[in-house]
């Protein structure tokens, strides 16, 4: 269920539809290694969670409560006054007792000049469709933070499943080494050797299982958990979905919900100046009632009417602390485009670095080492090679399969914050340029 309330629900759904789900591409493939899929977590699952329950977006609801709160406030018109006057009445002499009391009775307001009332109404619709933004940049950064957090939770459970590979391959070396040494062709150290390496891998698959807990605990404090309920996640690491070039990727940034942020800001800004300037008219306050004169028995209307004087000059400051405050979103928006900048050409260049390393090690580093593996453990029976020549390569081996995982989780993260940065996925804005291209050319893909 939704507990964002009427207003959340339009928001998350625009922030849905305009992002997708980040790397959408983590979702269509099945979990590696035979992975239950009961207990499996996917990306879409996680980010369904984040949504609905994390505290970061369930803050609006009461800021949104309180600006609707203001909204009603400032429709109200100035308020209406009745005013009760007796004079002339308990003095001394000809005025004892209330014989000559003169009782007034008046209704007052204020007639606001210059636009006052529609000045604060529109001061508090921006402030309301700040909040808006603000919120729906916020989910786009919590998005970008499940995935990001997911795709290094998907790395570590992935180095967690080499461990047990790496454990496995040196109980299979112990075997090996110790069948060679009960035929007499290696020496008991190398037993000695075998057994401590197997000893070795079974503490880095201890520490790799602990830290994976620790990666499933900071996923799941996404949503508000405490105890992370599923023991997988379903992924594929390896799958790198094409990107756009530098200058088409910035040009969407700048157009990202982040820096829309600051635009709904201006407007809040701009109108309180216009409020500020709406102050410096001279509201006029007027009285119109009714007075009794007892000693006489009549009665006769009386009005009042007043205007303060100078309340231009009393505004002056206020209009300028509004424009200095108006001028400040400009230059910190600036800013952020620059920072901005900078973080999205680290992100492209991160990324595609981390994309070429770990396709290298995959299609060719790795499937050598393991040829190279093989050659050297027939060999190794054959008494052709020695242990460290054994040893060495599976070492080989390991390191380069760890380094393409590395390599593939930091080009996963790298892609979650350059999606986080400008508010779309890889994977749908690459189709739809291959649709467009399609569409052009008539040819069918």
């Amino acid at each position: 269920m939704n507990r964002f309330g009427f207003w959340a629900r339009p928001a998350l759904s625009r922030a849905w539809a305009a992002h997708g789900f980040f790397l959408a591409f983590l979702l269509c493939s099945t979990a590696s290694h035979g992975q239950s899929q009961a207990s499996a977590l996917t990306l879409d699952d996680a980010i369904l969670k984040a949504l609905q329950h994390n505290p970061r977006l369930q803050v609006f609801d009461v800021r949104m409560r309180g600006l609707q709160g203001l909204e009603q406030t400032a429709k109200l018109r100035p308020g209406f006054e009745i005013e009760a006057d007796i004079e002339n009445f308990a003095g001394s002499g000809e005025f004892q007792g209330s014989g000559a009391a003169e009782q007034t009775v008046a209704l007052s307001s204020v007639i606001e000049m210059g636009g006052k009332r529609a000045a604060r109404m529109a001061e508090a619709s921006a402030r309301t469709r700040l909040v808006a933004a603000e919120r729906e940049a916020e989910a786009l950064d919590l998005l970008g933070d499940v995935t990001q957090s997911f795709a290094t939770a998907l790395g570590a459970q992935r180095r967690l499943e080499l461990a047990q590979d790496a454990l496995a391959l040196a109980r299979t070396t112990l075997q090996t080494v110790r069948k060679r040494a009960e035929a007499g062709a290696a020496p008991e150290a190398e037993v000695l050797r075998a057994k401590a390496a197997l000893e070795q891998a079974q503490i880095a698959l201890s520490q790799l299982e602990r830290a994976f807990a620790v990666q499933k605990v900071h996923l799941a404090a996404l949503w508000g958990e405490t105890n992370a309920d599923f023991t997988q996640l379903q992924g594929d690491l390896f799958r790198f979905p094409p990107s756009d070039d530098f200058e088409s990727l910035f040009a969407r940034a700048k157009e990202s919900a982040a820096i829309a942020v600051f635009a709904n800001e201006a407007r809040v800004k701009e109108a309180a100046l216009r409020l500020a300037r709406a102050q410096g008219s001279s509201d006029v306050a007027w009285a119109l009632g009714a007075r009794r004169i007892e000693p006489t028995g009549d009665t006769a209307l009386v009005a009042s009417v007043s205007v303060p004087l100078f309340s231009g000059r009393r505004a002056r400051g206020d209009i300028v602390a509004a424009e200095a405050e108006r001028d400040q979103v400009q230059l910190r928006q600036e800013a952020a485009l620059l920072a901005l900048h900078a973080q999205l050409f680290e992100a492209y260049q991160s990324r595609a670095q981390s994309i070429e390393a770990a396709t290298a090690l995959k299609n060719n580093v790795i499937p050598a080492l393991e040829r190279a593996l093989q050659a050297t453990r027939t060999a190794y029976e054959r008494g052709r090679y020695s242990y460290l020549d054994l040893i060495g390569a599976q070492r080989e081996l390991l390191d380069a399969q760890r380094n393409a995982i590395d390599a593939a989780a930091s080009a996963l993260v790298f892609g979650a914050l350059i999606e986080q940065l400008t508010a779309e996925p890889l994977k749908a804005r690459s189709t739809a340029q291959q649709t467009r291209r399609t569409t052009d050319t008539g040819q069918i893909p």
